[in-house]
């Protein structure tokens, strides 16, 4: 079904044009009211509705997914509240109130009402995001941060619909003549082609479900003549920048059918060692990376030494041995060498001291003669080879010199059939010397295609910051759950799937972007929530008794499942007792003769609470009423049973290694380090945990994600449990934290 609505130009209708996106309701724009009319809604059968709210409501009751308009009575009658709440913050005055109002409110919430996305969501969000700047100054601060999470939540989570909402609508005052002008792309165009609608699918080409990739093409490229390498130096462990281009490759020879092979850039031996070798293949393996053969540049050292001594001869390389600063200070300035014009004899004089490795060898090196007054500073006579007497870890001592990265890429990639060379941005200006180089050398051109370096906030990809962080103890090892290694981001519960879908996301754009990691959390949660089991645990630490005088005298268990909406993931027994431990938290929240729901139980009815002298709830004294309906009750908590089958668990929650979202130029890293990167929380989790493997995801409910690093053992020895971000709930060991310290 398409609707028509009718708008004023000056004013689109935020809200109602959101939710038709995110409802998948095809809706084609008629911006002919006059400035101040309400908007209007013409329906297939001639009938007509007005009035933003009106609209809404009905958007939500027709749409597909229930949970935009909750047909619970009192849930939806929250969301009627919200809706006539919303315009105030179109108000100058009550902006920022409105704003504190809703901040607090969302405290320990993800949505505004239950637990989905309504339509009060859809109209507080476009009611902040109709205000441009002044939501954006808000957002960037540290103002409101339950808000800012809840918003970028929903934003990220609908990204491609709504920023095509506020992209098309937002800040576009005279509105009206553009659609006007084009009616065949604006106004008679539905609004969600490849709209992702509630569910948080992609609409395309009438395929539910599907993702758009990035529609990208080589050039010059033809189905079964692809050949592609992955080239990383084996200096450190990979990590989710080299996984960008990791992934790319194997996109581009799936897709023409080509083959892609693996080689390390093995051309320094001072960095480089087998270990970094066998982690790399690890780390691919990881990554799912289909290879057709591992090369190391290495195997053409002969090749590449006779090649450099060709072109001494033919006068388009020399020796240098010119101090480096010195030499670094004249290729900046475009002053040639003295050496750039030495005699043959002396080049091959020189060349065999620096193959022998002697003291005179030492100080030289092999440029190649190309143009010292080219404005692309890397033509300025480039190195091609230097000495280097530590042994190399393949063919150990076998070689004094080695080819530089420049000299032995062009020519081991011709060598190898390479038909396009991907290279990230960052290497721009180097493409030029790249096939330079080729030239010289006399092979075959191959195509160089340029993709974004992917860079990440408050984090650091340089192998050799990250190796100080593991020489001077900061981190546990490469990896290390703090690390954007390929080996810590799966510790930390990072599903490959979810990698694979980020960089897909970026459809091999080549602009410069920092990434948030939100974005990529959310991903992985969708993906893990489908099918991991559900656990339940208790912070220790000041845990509360709940006593039900009419529970069970004796324990009785139940077989239920550990994922409701998902039979794979098995059953689970849970233990009924007369006394159940709760949350401190929990206990901290209810009030006497509250009514509260214990999830998986039932409704009851605290009577008595009891605490110390410092005002800290100790125990809870209630009764059950498990004839209550859990729509009646605000707490629906988790607990466990008070017996002595739970096992004890250690929570850990890790932060960035630094404090600033991207450094600069010339900033040490060293200055803005993190002081505290893990925090650790000591919890109680029932008995089904002993089954836990290693690796193995699961949610705590209301608690988060985690993936399990040390299985169960033995009674003494606790699981040990990591967070998995998700991108938009609130920490819980820091809430946990601030609730254990009093605050």
């Amino acid at each position: 079904m398409e609707l028509k609505l009718q708008l004023a130009g000056d004013s689109p209708p935020l809200s109602v044009i959101a939710a038709a996106k995110i409802a998948g309701i095809s809706i084609s724009l008629d911006p002919t009211l006059s400035s101040g009319s309400p908007p209007t809604l013409s329906l297939s059968n001639g009938m007509k509705l007005q009035g933003i709210n009106v609209l809404l409501r009905y958007l939500g009751r027709v749409a597909s997914v229930r949970s935009l308009y909750q047909p619970d009575a009192f849930e939806s009658s929250q969301i009627d509240e919200w809706l006539e709440y919303a315009p105030v913050l179109s108000s100058g005055p009550g902006f920022e109130g409105a704003c504190n109002y809703i901040d607090g409110y969302l405290l320990h919430r993800t949505f505004l009402v239950g637990n989905n996305l309504s339509i009060a969501d859809i109209a507080i969000w476009a009611g902040l995001a109709g205000t441009e700047k002044r939501w954006e100054s808000l957002r960037k601060s540290k103002k409101y941060r339950n808000l800012v999470r809840w918003f970028n939540s929903i934003s990220s989570g609908y990204d491609a619909v709504l920023n095509e909402v506020t992209t098309t609508f937002v800040g576009k005052k005279g509105l009206g003549n553009q659609l006007a002008t084009k009616p065949k792309e604006k106004d008679q165009k539905s609004l969600n082609p490849n709209a992702k609608n509630a569910n948080g699918d992609v609409a395309e080409k009438g395929k539910a479900g599907s993702r758009p990739t990035f529609e990208v093409d080589l050039p010059e490229a033809e189905d079964g003549k692809v050949r592609l390498r992955f080239a990383p130096e084996p200096s450190g462990y990979l990590h989710i920048g080299h996984s960008k281009a990791a992934l790319l490759n194997q996109y581009f020879a799936e897709k023409y059918k080509g083959e892609l092979i693996v080689r390390f850039d093995d051309t320094n031996p001072a960095k480089e060692s087998n270990k970094f070798v066998d982690n790399l293949l690890k780390d691919i393996e990881t990554l799912g990376i289909k290879y057709a053969a591992v090369k190391y540049t290495s195997d053409y050292f002969p090749k590449l030494m006779e090649l450099a001594e060709k072109l001494i001869q033919e006068g388009k390389a020399y020796v240098d041995d010119t101090p480096r600063e010195q030499m670094q200070k004249e290729r900046m300035d475009g002053i040639e060498s003295k050496c750039r014009n030495s005699i043959l004899e002396e080049n091959m004089k020189l060349w065999k001291e620096m193959i022998s490795g002697s003291e005179r060898g030492l100080m030289c090196c092999v440029r190649g003669k190309l143009d010292m007054q080219d404005p692309n500073k890397s033509l300025r006579d480039p190195v091609y080879y230097r000495c280097n007497p530590t042994p190399h870890h393949r063919i150990g001592t076998k070689y004094n010199v080695y080819p530089t990265y420049d000299f032995a890429c062009p020519f081991v990639d011709a060598e190898e059939g390479i038909t396009h060379a991907l290279r990230s941005s960052e290497y721009h200006d180097r493409n030029a010397q790249y096939h330079r180089i080729q030239e010289d050398m006399g092979v075959r051109k191959v195509h160089i295609y340029e993709f974004s370096r992917l860079n990440m906030v408050y984090t650091l990809l340089s192998k050799r910051k990250l190796l100080w962080f593991v020489q001077n103890g900061h981190v546990e090892g490469w990896d290390d759950a703090r690390f954007p290694t390929v080996q810590g981001i799966v510790r930390r519960g990072l599903q490959i799937k979810a990698l694979t879908e980020f960089i897909h996301d970026q459809r091999g754009s080549k602009n410069l972007n920092l990434m948030e990691w939100d974005k990529l959390w959310t991903i992985n949660k969708k993906i893990i929530d489908r099918e991991c089991p559900r656990h339940t645990a208790v912070i220790e630490q000041r845990r509360v008794s709940l006593t039900l005088t009419d529970g069970p005298e004796e324990p009785f268990v139940r077989i239920v499942p550990r994922h409701k909406k998902y039979e794979g993931a098995g059953d689970k027994a849970t233990t009924y007792t007369k006394s159940i431990w709760i949350d401190n938290a929990d206990a901290e929240a209810i009030s006497a003769n509250e009514e509260i729901t214990l999830m998986d139980w039932g409704n009851a009815i605290v009577k008595e609470i009891k605490k110390d002298q410092d005002g800290n709830v100790t125990e809870l004294i209630g009764v059950l009423h498990l004839q209550g309906s859990v729509k009646t009750t605000k707490l629906k908590l988790t607990w466990l049973p008070n017996t002595t089958e739970l096992v004890t668990l250690t929570l850990v929650e890790f932060d960035y290694l630094i404090t600033k979202k991207k450094l600069d130029e010339d900033e040490d890293f060293v200055d803005v380090l993190n002081p505290c990167t893990k925090k650790e929380v000591a919890a109680l989790g029932d008995s089904n945990m002993r089954n836990l493997k290693r690796n193995e995801i699961l949610q705590l409910e209301r608690k988060g994600y985690f993936r399990c690093d040390v299985p169960f053992l033995r009674p003494s020895k606790p699981i040990v449990l990591y967070a998995i971000p998700d991108g938009r709930q609130q920490s819980f060991l820091n809430f946990s934290l601030h609730l254990l310290k009093g605050g």
